[in-house]
């Protein structure tokens, strides 16, 4: 039985991939590539295309022993959704839409959400728990929020087994540095600080300095991209075991500001850091961090790089070996 990841060619998709591979799962990939990477994809069958394209599902589910989703594939920039709402609404929901109908069609009942934090907008209780109330700030919270609606009731109506996840700000790389972190534009904080190391970047700012929190910069739960991987298959595990639907915080419990951040990426790399004071960003909390007590209590998930230095040294080692990301002709502005 083979396991169909869409957006398999992103960065946590990817990354998520290369786990499967390793416990011998076999793995079939699609993605559009507007924002993936095929270079990223390794030892899996691969399909260029869009969620939307019925002909395109009907041959993956029909050619290969499907019995589980691991369902990546999205737009996911906040920024973005605010802008291009009906995009959003577009490629996640309807998009989405299509996937769900094909795998009813198929009797593929099993599949594992990538969701988000977004959906909670802003806390009410830190840490963050899962019956916590689903209020999102933004067109991209509300889509993914969209999405784990009609997975309940898919799974009232067709016996469709769900489980979202609910994370917070992916970071790292590969242990070995074979794949890595490469957006355009890119808009994570920790490989704009390690661009800036690498002298491709002037500076990085700090959007607030009076935050409630211990320096005033904002605090968040930063967790590795080959734990996030490991949790989605520790998902798929359950699902295939319990045939159960249900829904996962995953993030480290701890979080870390703006500034903590900026030093641990000083100290790793060596490199001189600017960091320029910003004002605030409106809609951002002042801390956001999981609770994840489920999902290692029910999923059996015990994050195992959680030091805010060794994640950045994971992505360190790539960003290194691959200065230009996946396309060495990729010019990135100063900024």
């Amino acid at each position: 039985m083979a396991i169909l990841v869409t957006g398999g060619a992103g960065y946590i998709g990817s990354h998520t991939v290369l786990y499967l591979n390793g416990l011998g799962e076999e793995v079939i990939v699609l993605d559009s590539l507007k924002k993936g990477h095929r270079e990223a994809v390794r030892n899996a069958a691969f399909y260029q295309g869009e969620l939307k394209d019925g002909d395109l599902l009907n041959e993956i589910f029909t050619t290969h022993q499907i019995d589980a989703v691991i369902h990546f594939a999205a737009d996911s920039l906040v920024g973005e959704s605010v802008e291009q709402p009906l995009q959003y609404y577009e490629n996640n929901v309807i998009g989405t839409y299509h996937l769900v109908k094909k795998m009813v069609e198929h009797q593929v009942k099993k599949i594992v959400f990538s969701s988000t934090a977004a959906v909670y907008g802003n806390p009410v209780n830190v840490p963050i728990k899962e019956e916590d109330p689903t209020v999102p700030t933004n067109p991209y919270g509300e889509t993914k929020l969209a999405i784990e609606k009609m997975l309940k009731w898919a799974d009232d109506a067709y016996g469709l087994k769900s489980v979202c996840l609910r994370y917070f700000n992916a970071a790292g790389a590969d242990l070995e540095g074979r794949i890595g972190e490469d957006h355009t534009p890119e808009s994570h904080l920790i490989p704009i600080i390690l661009q800036i190391a690498l002298g491709q970047r002037e500076q990085v700012s700090i959007f607030g300095n009076d935050y409630p929190t211990p320096d005033g910069s904002c605090v968040r739960d930063y967790i590795h991209v080959m734990d996030l991987a490991d949790a989605h298959y520790l998902a798929l595990k359950r699902l295939r075991a319990k045939e159960e639907s249900s829904t996962y915080n995953l993030g480290n419990g701890t979080g870390y500001s703006v500034k903590e951040v900026i030093k641990a990426c000083l100290k790793v790399t060596g490199e001189n850091i600017k960091a320029v004071s910003a004002p605030r960003r409106a809609g951002d909390p002042a801390i956001l961090v999981a609770s994840s007590e489920k999902a290692k209590k029910e999923l059996g998930w015990i994050p195992q790089y959680h030091e805010l230095e060794q994640i950045v040294a994971h992505a360190w080692k790539w960003h290194q070996n691959n200065p230009s990301g996946y396309n060495a002709e990729t010019i990135i502005k100063n900024i």
